[in-house]
């Protein structure tokens, strides 16, 4: 009843000219055919011949364009014997044009139309029982309502319709109406009746498409239709809509290709046009991630549909995990949705919706009509009709679509077989972008991974650093950035970008930036420092090479030494708004030459100046230069306000390009609220080296106002530890004495590598290994670390106020 009620609709009209289409579409939906196609007898009559299709391609199948019409095929005997044919898989098996089908269990159903032309209706159906009764009472209605329209070239001398067109396939001479004329901006004395100066018209992009219809060698006997795109003279390209039938050539006279063009945007709202779920694939094809296969779903079927809401989620573990939401406000969505909004959209229980579990389970599209009786979370999302899609991909189900209505809607056979085309390009779109994005989550935990966790906290300097990786494509980024602590107030900041987008390209970064920090910490100043790396670089025998900035800060006096390797200069932000880029000479990056120079260039920081490092992804693109992205970073830099130096950061992250990673290292030297007393002294090796130290440091402590009890606490220590470099250790040994905030630091350096080791037990007879048990016992803490040719012991004492 409802296949006649629907048929009745449609051909109400019998020449529209998309009548057929609209009748196999019928098959699709009440049949639950996934393929119907109409055959009709060719100009000679020995031929049926492919006039229409719906549903899947008709290639999936094996189904051909042509069958002799005195051939063995379900086609012709159904053509020939005026009845239905009805076969399961082990009858087409006898038939052989039926090899052609792909290894599969399908069933077929051949119907002759009652069209007086003759010809017949083919169906294919892949349920496991094939076509039931009422499915074979609907198709023997839809083969009835078949007519088969032929439409003819124009009369010689007969004025075209001024939205049609005749195209003779062997001259490429086209006549063509008035109003197709106006819609590729010509008149009529200026079009020179060639087709090949209308396809020059045409977006370069869609005529591929175009050509495939005009060449005669791809066009076939049957309807064909298509969008594409004309160029105008402002504003945006125009979309036409083709539709043609090519007409062979008989004695004499060439094939023609007859047809209509009509602006597809004054059209009727067809959502079963072809060019629409064209438009749907072409948007999945190019969506990289999750969200952008959404927005594409959002934009492709809302409006067309004229829907209140949509929304997209993928199913992980019995939960709807919503990726978009469209309106996005929380009110716009059911009372069970709001409970579960825990981020940006969120996260629907599928147990607590049995009828779309049910829907999910089935795997098929399912409609509900206004006053359906459907749980709460479900009947909000829909109160004047609900559609629910199924997403499958690769043999599972990735998520589903919801689509409702506020108002009473009637769901019409069009919007149920664009339903069903979508569902099934959505689904694997959304198993491709899951992909994508779990794939470029894990490359950005290993970039992560291989940044510093956590910038120190400085004395008298605030550092922020922000890392963004690339949005094109998977690959791991080289660039890096690092701020590394120093003796005596000193911090390293460092950044550098090795070559390339790859995992080599990271684990080279993670051993530029251990290296670096290692001879920083071995105590070399910043030319040494790049130098090690270079060298280092070298002896690695990669391909890739690196560039770097290293900038030495002194925060007690407020200078810095900056060594560049082929990187970008520093820019500094005055505290008076001004800002300056350091153009200083640099090296080769690092990499590519063994014996190189790295010159240094010394920096003068004022309190509240701002030092800003950045990588070139920050710098340039394919539109913009570096000089002209380092004026930027300068710019932008003047005009923010230092006192918030993480939101200075992403507000200079907002003109990053994404086209390659940026890392970005910004530090504000505000200057150290109480400097240091220091002194120091070159231990001479005589036999009263230890008395000449203690003598040293006794001075020093009294001018500085240490107290007596303390004061022989640091000498203690003094005498202990200038004794053990004296007697281990070959070369040069310095005592250093520093004291800030009430604590004693004493340190003392030789040229030998090698620490002091604390024995692990003494006997009464040992006659060495006490003083550095002393030295523990004296101390809140001690420690080792190397510097340049040596070590440094530190010991430091606390002082009462």
């Amino acid at each position: 009843m409802r296949t006649e009620v629907a048929l009745k609709t449609i051909t109400v009209d019998p020449a529209s000219p998309e009548r057929v289409r609209r009748v196999l579409e019928q098959a699709l939906v009440f049949s639950g055919a996934a393929l119907a196609a109409v055959y009709a007898p060719g100009d000679d009559g020995d031929l049926l011949c492919l006039v229409e299709s719906a549903g899947v391609p008709r290639t999936l199948y094996g189904l051909r364009e042509t069958y002799p019409v005195e051939g063995n095929s379900p086609a012709a005997g159904a053509h020939r014997a005026r009845r239905p044919v009805w076969l399961g898989p082990e009858q087409l098996a006898e038939y052989a044009e039926s090899r052609r089908m792909a290894a599969r269990d399908v069933h077929l159903a051949a119907l002759p139309v009652a069209d007086g032309a003759g010809g017949c209706l083919l169906a294919v159906s892949e349920h496991p029982g094939g076509f039931d009764p009422d499915d074979r009472e609907s198709l023997e209605l839809i083969a009835q309502a078949v007519t088969l329209p032929a439409p003819a070239a124009p009369v010689e001398g007969e004025e075209l319709p001024a939205n049609a067109f005749t195209l003779a396939m062997d001259s490429g001479r086209v006549e063509v109406g008035d109003e197709i004329l106006e819609l590729f901006g010509l008149s009529r004395t200026a079009f020179d009746g060639r087709v090949e100066t209308l396809l020059g018209l045409t977006v370069p992009e869609d005529l591929p498409a175009l050509m495939s219809v005009v060449e005669a060698d791809h066009m076939s006997i049957g309807e064909r239709e298509l969008e594409f795109r004309v160029l105008r003279p402002a504003g945006p390209p125009r979309w036409l809509r083709l539709r043609g039938r090519l007409l062979p050539g008989g004695e004499g006279h060439p094939a023609r290709l007859v047809g209509t063009v009509a602006d597809a945007s004054t059209l009727r709202s067809d959502v079963t046009d072809v060019a629409r779920v064209q438009r749907l694939a072409a948007a999945l094809a190019t969506a990289g991630t999750v969200r952008d296969v959404s927005q594409a779903v959002v934009a492709a079927l809302r409006a067309p549909l004229r829907a209140d809401r949509i929304a997209l989620a993928e199913l992980e573990n019995e939960r709807l995990v919503v990726t978009v939401l469209d309106p996005p406000e929380p009110e716009a969505w059911p009372e069970l949705w709001r409970l579960e909004w825990r981020t940006e959209w969120p996260d629907a229980p599928v147990r607590a919706m049995p009828t779309l579990a049910a829907a999910l389970r089935g795997g098929r599209a399912q409609i509900w009509p206004a006053g359906t009786g459907l749980e709460p979370a479900l009947a909000e999302v829909g109160p004047g009709g609900l559609a629910v899609l199924p997403l499958p991909a690769a043999g599972r189900m990735a998520g589903a679509c919801l689509i409702g209505w506020d108002a009473p809607h009637d769901f019409g056979p069009d919007e149920r077989a664009l339903l069903t085309a979508s569902a099934g390009l959505v689904g694997q779109a959304l198993m491709r972008a899951h992909a994508f994005d779990a794939e470029h989550e894990l490359v950005g935990m290993l970039q992560r991974q291989l940044l510093p966790r956590r910038l120190p906290k400085l004395p008298g300097a605030v550092a922020v650093a922000r890392y963004l990786p690339a949005t094109a494509g998977l690959e791991v980024g080289g660039d890096w950035y690092d701020v590394i602590p120093l003796p005596d107030h000193h911090v390293a900041l460092v950044i550098g970008d090795v070559q390339g987008h790859s995992t080599g390209a990271a684990t080279l970064m993670g051993q530029m930036r251990t290296a670096l920090r290692a001879y920083a910490a071995e105590g070399h100043p910043p030319d040494v420092v790049v130098s090690h790396a270079n060298r280092l670089l070298m002896e690695l025998e990669t391909d890739l090479f690196a560039t770097c900035c290293y900038v030495d800060v002194d925060m007690e006096a407020g200078t810095a030494w900056c060594v560049r390797a082929g990187h970008p200069p520093p820019v500094l932000r005055h505290p008076d708004g001004a800002t300056d880029i350091v153009e200083s000479d640099g090296g080769p990056p690092l990499g590519v030459v063994t014996q190189a120079d790295f010159p240094m260039a010394p920096l003068r920081l004022m309190p509240g100046t701002v030092v800003a490092l950045t990588t070139d992804g920050l710098l340039e693109s394919a539109d913009s230069d570096i000089d002209a992205g380092i004026d930027r970073l300068a710019h932008g830099l003047s005009v923010a306000d230092p006192a918030h130096l993480g939101l200075v950061a992403d507000a200079l992250l907002g003109h990053a390009h994404r086209g390659d990673d940026v890392a970005l290292l910004l530090m504000r030297y505000d200057g150290m609220a109480v400097k240091p007393l220091r002194e120091g002294w070159t231990v001479w090796r005589v036999p009263e080296a230890a008395r000449h130290a203690r003598r040293f440091s006794r001075r020093t402590l009294r001018s500085w106002g240490v107290s007596d009890a303390a004061m022989d606490a640091a000498l203690l220590i003094v005498s202990e530890l200038v004794t053990n470099a004296l007697v281990h250790t070959d070369g040069r040994v310095r005592l250093d004495l520093t004291l800030i905030n009430h604590r004693l630091r004493v340190a003392v350096t030789d040229s030998s590598p090698r620490s002091p080791v604390k024995p692990t037990g003494l006997s009464w007879e040992a006659t060495g290994g006490r003083g550095v048990l002393l030295v523990e016992a004296m101390s809140e803490a001690w420690g080792t670390v190397p510097v340049s040719g040596g070590k440094q012991v530190w010991s430091e004492v606390a002082l009462t106020e």
